[in-house]
């Protein structure tokens, strides 16, 4: 029996397969966006591509995500907050508290020791410390988003940029930039103006170890440091962090496959 997890994003869709013992045959991040039916499509056709299946080769799809409710082929649809918790569960059974930052969105949330969630908590009215706020950030400071964390690492002033709003920010950018701070310095108050209003959210709920964390934000080494900094403890990230709630989607549909 395979089964599959549809995650259709704001910015990017994921897919991923999973075969009757919990094993991820394959799994997919297509950068489409929109929340929608077509990138959907398309991450779960490169998904059985790699895995050199059909979909008829499916028993069960599970979709979740922003576009969940118009993605194609799925049997149940389930929230983004129980994908994620259930993804990271799977990968790391000593996880109690994820972090996840993507495209648009950040979510903080708690589970216990079978994986359940507990509480959660999430910043979903603006795009500030989001993936589409480090786009705004890198196109104003024009740097590449794949070079900003390490370049961040790099830093010699340890600046502080008081606002996250993405407008106030961006501004404030272009401001430091007037003044000849160099673009390293930046980055690094950008990273941790990020991990202050992330660690503010964790707060909310408590944080408890392991700290797991998810989304395509968790591949910029340099929100990744910072938040470590100011908790204080080593983060957990997933060798392909957007695809854990994905990974969560198709554990749920093989779980309603058994059932059914």
């Amino acid at each position: 029996m395979i089964v599959a997890g549809v995650d259709a994003g704001s910015l990017s869709a994921e897919a991923a397969l999973v075969d009757d013992g919990g094993k991820v045959l394959a799994q997919s991040v297509v950068l489409m966006g929109g929340c929608s039916a077509k990138a959907s499509e398309k991450a779960l056709k490169v998904a059985l591509e790699e895995a050199n299946l059909s979909i008829d080769d499916l028993t069960y799809i599970v979709a979740t995500g922003c576009g969940r409710e118009i993605s194609p082929y799925a049997n149940a649809r389930v929230t983004e907050i129980t994908c994620i918790a259930r993804g990271a569960f799977s990968l790391y059974p000593s996880c109690r508290t994820i972090i996840d930052i993507g495209g648009q969105d950040t979510k903080v949330i708690r589970v216990n020791e079978r994986g359940i969630v507990s509480e959660f908590d999430m910043n979903d009215k603006c795009a500030a410390g989001t993936g589409r706020f480090l786009e705004v950030m890198a196109n104003a400071l024009g740097v590449g988003l794949e070079e900003m964390g390490q370049r961040s690492l790099d830093f010699e002033e340890d600046l502080q940029i008081s606002s996250v709003c993405t407008v106030f920010a961006e501004s404030e950018v272009i401001s430091l930039q007037s003044q000849g701070k160099k673009v390293n310095d930046i980055l690094r108050g950008i990273h941790k103006a990020i991990a202050d209003r992330t660690v503010g959210l964790l707060e909310r709920i408590g944080v408890e170890k392991d700290v797991v964390m998810t989304g395509g934000v968790a591949k910029n080494i340099g929100v990744v440091r910072a938040i470590e900094q100011k908790l204080g403890l080593a983060l957990l990230i997933p060798e392909e962090p957007q695809t854990v709630g994905a990974i969560g989607a198709a554990h749920i549909a093989l779980q309603k496959a058994r059932s059914a």
